[in-house]
């Protein structure tokens, strides 16, 4: 009996010592978490070069953690710019925070002085190790901006190149000529829920790399119809001065790019826990395009159209709200072509539905031009299908020249043609448009501007720029020319003439 008790008190022994090894000794080796802010070497370039990762499970950091690694790839921008002058009495702020009122009402005031030159401070963030950087158009306007400095954490000075500048969505695509540079990287805003913890990191009134933390307050947030716009709104202390930084999650992407903020009241500036950012599936598209093409090409339908009420859905007989109804047609526009008609309510595009006039603008404008769309509309409650040929949405401006390089009067025009009548919504179809007035020159002192046409040169029809350039070379300078000018509006047309000298 004692044998049996001695080996089963030894048995025991040896199976405690047993578990001690292996649980003390030998532990379980689990794979170290993704880094989610690289060093990594940059990927070679290709069409989705920006795009976002393919989705996998990242572990949850810490506040510490994340400002750790999101920190150095967030850099300081300061452009300097010319800007008009204001003069409403508000000062130099404004209720929704950086330039909001030049961005929502772009027309000069009247009253303004000419342009100063001045510095715009804020925010933005490397995107690629080889030097790409995202930030907020209104801070890197292409038309104000005449240089842009970008300042990394480690105090490290770089001009920056803007590549490309987006006001629909506020965004700019800024570079500079660096290599090995720590990014972030850009998460899928999708998967964003109201409630979650959520990081701002930027440069708020001047005190560069500030952190602060909050919650996503709501999502797909508009402030004005005129953009394309689906904020996150979060309740992260945003100040002036962090517009075009990083709004981050706690596995350490980028969900947004902080744009807009509400403050108190005129004058204040301060935070008061609103404040937007733009969703980074936006910013994935749109940055997509400024690398290739330096602007963001949109589709165009040509309508203007409002959301449903309960009350209209019942009175055009819809089963719901869903949908967008028209509540005009542009004339010669595709969806005049494809006899879209006022009252039809818009319910789907390319098989997709259509909740809301804000996601028939989003559908539309993901459209390419030319391309053909198929459209399921109701109309006196019946269900049709049309197909519209989408063309662009705001083409880029006409770039004038200079008609002649040795003679001058100050502007540039290029030929007026049939196609840039209709983009600029003129009935003139010949003369030499009018694209610039230098500020100073011999035109602008006798108050010509772009949109103007220029009907003839000493009573010489125009009809290319050619034939500008050919009087102006035998013009001396010093002697004036006399123009006929046409200027449009909506409501008529007038002419005038006009003596400008020859410089």
């Amino acid at each position: 009996m004692k044998k049996y008790a001695w080996i089963a008190i030894l048995s025991f022994t040896v199976g405690l010592l047993l578990a001690g090894y292996l649980f003390l000794y030998l532990p379980e080796k689990s794979p170290a978490p993704p880094d989610v802010f690289a060093t990594a070497a940059p990927q070679a370039s290709g069409p989705n070069l920006f795009a976002a990762p393919a989705p996998q499970e990242k572990a949850t950091l810490d506040f510490v953690t994340i400002a750790e690694k999101i920190g150095p790839a967030v850099v300081r921008i300061e452009a300097e710019r010319n800007e008009p002058s204001r003069s409403m009495g508000f000062g130099d702020e404004w209720p929704f925070g950086d330039d909001f009122f030049n961005r929502v009402f772009p027309q000069p005031r009247r009253g303004q002085p000419e342009s100063n030159t001045v510095t715009v401070g804020g925010t933005g963030f490397f995107i690629t190790a080889d030097g790409y950087i995202l930030t907020n158009n209104h801070l890197v306007e292409k038309d104000k901006t005449t240089r842009v400095i970008v300042t990394t954490l480690a105090g490290k000075e770089y001009d920056a190149e803007i590549v490309g500048t987006d006001p629909g969505t506020d965004l700019a695509l800024l570079k500079v000529k660096v290599k090995d540079l720590p990014f972030a990287e850009l998460g899928d805003s999708s998967l964003v829920k109201v409630g979650e913890w959520v990081l701002a990191i930027g440069n708020p009134l001047g005190m560069e790399h500030t952190v602060t933390a909050g919650i996503v307050s709501y999502k797909g947030r508009s402030i004005d119809t005129q953009s394309y716009q689906d904020f996150i709104q979060t309740d992260a202390a945003i100040n002036r001065g962090n517009s075009g930084g990083p709004l981050i999650n706690m596995r350490g992407e980028v969900v947004g790019i902080n744009s807009n903020i509400v403050t108190a009241g005129f004058g204040s500036g301060g935070n008061i826990g609103i404040g937007f950012a733009i969703p980074s599936n936006i910013a994935n598209k749109v940055i997509v395009q400024l690398k290739e093409k330096g602007r963001v090409v949109r589709g165009r339908l040509g309508v203007q159209i409002r959301d449903l009420t309960e009350g209209m859905a019942k009175q055009l007989g819809l089963k719901s709200k869903a949908g967008a109804v028209i509540s005009s047609v542009e004339p010669d526009s595709p969806a005049e072509n494809a006899k879209l008609k006022q009252y039809d309510v818009i319910t789907q595009v390319n098989g997709e539905p259509v909740k809301n006039s804000d996601e028939l603008r989003f559908k539309i404008a993901d459209v390419q031009p030319g391309s053909k769309v198929n459209i399921v509309v109701v109309r006196d409650a019946k269900e049709m299908k049309v197909t519209a040929t989408v063309d662009e949405l705001e083409p880029e401006p006409e770039k004038g020249q200079i008609a002649s390089p040795d003679k001058d009067i100050g502007v540039s025009v290029v030929a007026l043609t049939p196609a840039i009548g209709r983009r600029y919504g003129l009935k003139t179809t010949e003369g030499l448009f009018i694209t610039e007035v230098r500020n100073g020159s011999e035109a602008d002192r006798e108050n010509l501007a772009a949109g103007m046409i220029i009907l003839e040169v000493n009573r010489k029809k125009m009809t290319a720029v050619r034939d500008f350039e050919d009087i102006l070379k035998r013009t001396a300078s010093g002697d004036e020319v006399i123009l006929l000018v046409r200027q449009e509006t909506e409501a008529r047309s007038q002419d005038f003439i006009v003596s400008v000298k020859v410089r």
